[in-house]
């Protein structure tokens, strides 16, 4: 029964969950609780609660960790800046005269905000409130149309520069540039697929995708080009900005988040919309959710804390490397165990939980790392958007018109779930699709 106190604290927290306590606080009443059982039966030592001070501290002096707020002030800036309204508009004039040309846009508009934003809840909503409607009032399949905005929305899970591999790279301790760089080609081949699938639609099904009305496109030759050039140029050369100067080793992602927040700012400003209650906005919402990844952080560093005391990460390192199957059986356990996790908790929680119990064992096993945070990536990307508990589903849920039901939206990501779990298995089969780049950088 000792032995089993430790995964016993993962059924506690997910009761806790489950019942609606707040994440932070549910961790760390876990901790408490299963330390002062652990100190009643004699089998943990309380000199390990003397570790958590400095363990918070380390925290706070985690260099990393600060490119967090940078990234979700960019997101939250741009979303405000209408870069995203913008986007959408001209990506509709370019492509509407093609049958499922709409539908093309939302991709390469979610592709783009997925490397801006970096959020799913921001790229979801905003392209739900804006897309949807347009695409329904054309004709568009309401299943055909929900699919597409839901998927297209988690490509901010892998497409970087991504707050999750940000996380992902410190809790798995790799360069986070490698980690943006084995992500780029699995990220443009997930919306490359999104495309294909869309244009595979337009020919079998063209009804399901109809293109605009001649009399709505009302830009064409040069004023469309110079357009194109005037919305899509500034958001492009913000992300090369970003991303190039991790990738060539100019700057570290801290500084990099710092330089795009910026860049969003001065984007808000030639777009005419910094405003000064914008800004409090912005920082609101920068701090809210900052706050709330900090919380996660001290009540999983008190759970894994009081986890090690009780020999829990022993007990699941000796399980997992004893699997049957070597490096295939712990891939398709982490893998299976990450993918039903992403139905119930974020990948904050996902993050600061799971992958520091998988990652010594994937190191033991001779995994590479950084190909390994790219597959996590992938997996909780898929897992957002699978029914009946993907959160990508929920957010659209929440801005889709009632004529939209629940059955239309999980039937629209049912098609883009296979497409997803191809790409998966293509990394796993192929880990040059992910070492490539890092390699070639280095």
């Amino acid at each position: 029964m000792i032995d089993w106190l430790g995964p016993l604290m993962f059924a506690g927290a997910l009761v806790l969950l489950s019942l609606g306590y707040p994440v932070a606080f549910s961790l760390g009443g876990v901790a408490i609780l299963f330390g002062l059982i652990g100190i009643a039966l004699g089998v943990f030592d309380p000199i390990f609660l003397t570790a958590m001070p400095q363990r918070i501290f380390g925290i706070m002096n985690n260099f990393t960790l600060l490119a967090i707020p940078y990234f979700i002030f960019m997101g939250a800036m741009l979303e405000k800046s209408g870069i995203a309204e913008n986007l959408l508009e001209t990506m509709g004039s370019l492509f509407g005269r093609l049958r499922g040309g709409l539908a093309i846009a939302v991709v390469v508009v979610g592709a783009l905000l997925a490397a801006t934003t970096g959020v799913v809840a921001a790229t979801v909503v905003t392209m739900g409130l804006i897309s949807l409607p347009t695409m329904l009032r054309y004709g568009y399949s309401k299943d055909v149309a929900t699919g597409v905005i839901a998927a297209s929305g988690t490509l901010g899970q892998i497409i970087p520069p991504s707050i999750v591999l940000v996380v992902l790279a410190d809790q798995l301790g790799v360069s986070v540039g490698d980690l943006f760089l084995g992500s780029f080609i699995p990220g443009l081949l997930m919306a490359a697929a999104f495309v294909v699938h869309v244009g595979v639609i337009a020919i079998s099904r063209p009804d399901l995708v109809p293109a605009l009305p001649a009399k709505l496109i009302d830009m064409r030759g040069r004023q469309l080009a110079l357009k194109v050039l005037k919305v899509m140029v500034p958001p492009l050369v913000l992300i090369l900005l970003v991303l190039g100067s991790i990738f060539f080793g100019i700057a570290t992602p801290t500084e990099a988040g710092a330089l795009g927040a910026v860049g969003a700012i001065l984007l808000a400003a030639a777009n005419r919309q910094l405003t000064g209650q914008g800004l409090r906005d912005v920082c609101d919402s920068t701090l809210r959710t900052t706050s709330m990844v900090i919380f996660i952080l001290l009540g999983s560093t008190a759970f894994s804390l009081v986890f090690r005391g009780l020999r829990g990460d022993r007990f699941i390192f000796e399980v997992l490397t004893t699997l049957p199957g070597g490096q295939i059986g712990f891939l398709l356990i982490s893998m299976l165990t990450i993918f039903i996790l992403g139905f119930f908790i974020d990948f904050f929680e996902i993050a600061f939980i799971v992958v520091p119990l998988f990652a010594p064992v994937a190191q033991q096993l001779g995994l590479d790392l950084v190909w390994y945070g790219v597959i996590i990536g992938a997996n909780m990307q898929t897992s957002f958007l699978t029914p009946p508990f993907g959160f990508a589903l929920f957010y659209l849920r929440g801005v889709a018109p009632k004529e939209v039901t629940t059955g239309n939206i999980y039937r629209g990501a049912v098609p883009f779930i296979v497409l997803q779990l191809l790409v998966l298995v293509a990394i796993i089969a192929f880990p040059p699709l992910v070492n490539w780049l890092p390699s070639v950088s280095q």
